[in-house]
């Protein structure tokens, strides 16, 4: 379908000779903004990371925008699909706004967002002639954003974006990727811990050990039940954690 930007079907992957990810199905809209959830070691960042090409699956097919991911060369596809990983390098010897302006290395220069307008939307005018090394985890992390919204892909690919940041930055970058996935159509896939951000998703998937255990909208999924299953909490437990992050009490949606 013309308005899916990204489409697992019956995907499998393992580590080594280890089974992790088996018939992994599941698509992605143009312009929506979908969540991942789930405990560490849950396949969240290697989800991410066959999103982007980086890892291959051992069965089934990965399409980006009506494609084969694997029929994409490397430029090609960095123009469609843009990924940030969980852990970034703060000792690289370049300043913000170096670190920016390598976003526009795949379109050669004729990047369709300037290093100057991706610094303002990342909140780093102010921040353009530090290095890196002088950042805090949060200005870093939103350094290695704005480089990736200089890149203009189509997909942005984010690995725990919220980790590291106050709840003022993690607002503003919520409503930063909202705004861009509402006006430009595009499409944002991210990890996250936490519950009460993920309310402001458009739809979230529950992964569990490889296995996606449930998905739809937050309000709908997000409830005790799927909380104990996903953590492996007692009914207190649960119930102190859903009312910490403000989550409703309904029934749980399965895939």
């Amino acid at each position: 379908m013309d308005s899916e930007m990204l489409d697992f079907s019956d995907i499998a992957f393992d580590f080594s000779d280890k089974p992790f990810i088996a018939e992994l199905s599941f698509t992605v809209a143009k312009g929506e903004v979908l969540g991942l959830i789930g405990p560490n070691g849950a396949g969240k960042s290697t989800i991410l990371k066959l999103a982007a090409g980086l890892l291959k699956p051992r069965a089934g097919s990965i399409r980006l925008a009506g494609r084969p991911i694997s029929s994409y060369s490397g430029r090609e596809r960095a123009r469609r699909v843009a990924y940030l990983p969980q852990q970034l390098d703060a000792r690289l010897p370049f300043r913000v706004a170096e670190l920016v302006e390598m976003g526009g290395y795949p379109h050669l220069g004729k990047a369709p967002r300037g290093t100057l307008e991706a610094l303002r939307l990342a909140g780093l005018e102010t921040k353009a002639e530090a290095p890196l090394g002088q950042l805090s985890g949060g200005e870093l992390r939103r350094a290695y954003l704005a480089m990736t919204l200089r890149q203009g892909a189509d997909c942005l690919l984010l690995d725990e974006p919220l980790a590291g940041l106050d709840l003022k930055y993690q607002a503003e970058l919520l409503q930063l990727l909202r705004g861009i996935a509402a006006q430009a159509e595009t499409t944002v896939v991210m990890s996250l811990h936490d519950m009460g951000a993920a309310l402001w998703l458009d739809r979230l998937l529950a992964l569990k050990e490889g296995e996606l255990i449930g998905a739809g909208q937050p309000r709908e999924l997000l409830n005790e039940e799927l909380i104990r299953k996903l953590f492996d909490l007692d009914e207190e437990a649960a119930w102190i954690f859903r009312s910490g992050a403000g989550l409703p009490e309904t029934k749980s949606t399965t895939p």
